[in-house]
């Protein structure tokens, strides 16, 4: 296992033993550290992410996933494993396991999924799940974050390494994609948000901005050519982002920390959105037309 001097010694003598007991499975194809340990975003806290690949026709047997989580979990909190996709399409399910260092997730992935999922990116295909996972939801091109960010740990095919070639630079199609349906969407979003504003609406007025707000963070990754994971941290790496609109980041935070409760203030919140829409907007020099917001 390669040096990770950003993980403590305990945790990294843990994952030795974790991975010599999963690459032992029948039907493991990879096991690979992800989440903040192998983005480098950790905090003391952090969980250990392990994916753990298999291929659809001969996957590994819960059972044995079970025995290591069993093996490896405190005594007096018995760990959770599930069987394939109880937790949804995307992430396909897997493993909570607390632990003497810490907590340890397992996760599975279909390796043929992956595989095709990456190829459907490459050709302008992105698919969202908004019910997989709080608080927008999945995108499928998480698999090429994941991809891209991974630790291999225990990968004899070379599986995991040939992926890897494959994102390693960010895909044109999927780029124009994202960029021209995640904008038509918050504009679309804000089109009505007007109207709910109008009439006093909170809820739904308070949902598009949040919304829009979701539709222009993918439009940045874009922009940026940054692989989007998840929303947890996220605007805090757009703030780093090279490409961004002056304070962005802080009005967004502003906008929706204060919508407001009157019609006016409301109003004002859905201008600000909209001036926002309009900033990322510019920074496709011409590439996307309005098409509500005129």
């Amino acid at each position: 296992m390669k040096n990770m001097p950003n993980i403590p010694e305990e945790k990294h003598l843990f994952l030795e033993i974790i991975t010599e007991q999963l690459s032992q499975i029948q039907g493991m194809v990879a096991v690979v550290l992800g989440g903040s340990y192998a983005s480098g975003r950790q905090h003391a806290n952090s969980d250990l992410d392990i994916g753990l690949y298999y291929h659809e026709a001969q996957p590994f047997a819960i059972n044995n996933i079970r025995t290591v989580a069993e093996k490896i979990a405190k005594p007096d909190i018995p760990a959770t494993v599930t069987d394939f996709y109880t937790w949804g399409a995307w992430v396909n399910g897997g493993a909570w396991i607390h632990t003497p260092v810490g907590k340890v997730d397992f996760l599975y992935r279909n390796l043929d999924q992956v595989e095709k999922t990456i190829a459907d990116c490459h050709q302008g295909i992105v698919k969202h799940d908004y019910d997989q996972q709080p608080s927008h939801g999945y995108y499928s091109s998480g698999y090429l974050a994941e991809t891209q960010i991974c630790i291999p740990l225990y990968d004899p095919q070379k599986q995991i390494e040939r992926l890897k070639t494959q994102v390693a630079i960010y895909p044109s199609l999927m780029k124009q994609r994202i960029i021209s349906d995640s904008l038509w969407a918050a504009e679309f979003t804000l089109l009505h948000a007007r109207g709910f504003a109008a009439t006093g609406d909170i809820y739904n007025t308070a949902g598009c901005l949040v919304r829009a707000a979701a539709n222009l963070t993918q439009v940045l990754f874009a922009i940026n050519e940054a692989y989007f994971l998840s929303d947890k941290k996220v605007m805090g790496i757009i703030a780093a982002f090279s490409i961004l609109p002056a304070g962005y980041a802080e009005e967004i935070g502003s906008i929706l920390a204060h919508p407001g409760q009157t019609t006016a203030e409301l109003h004002n919140a859905v201008f600000r959105m909209e001036a926002a829409w309009q900033s990322v907007t510019a920074l496709t020099q011409g590439s996307y037309l309005p098409k509500f917001l005129l």
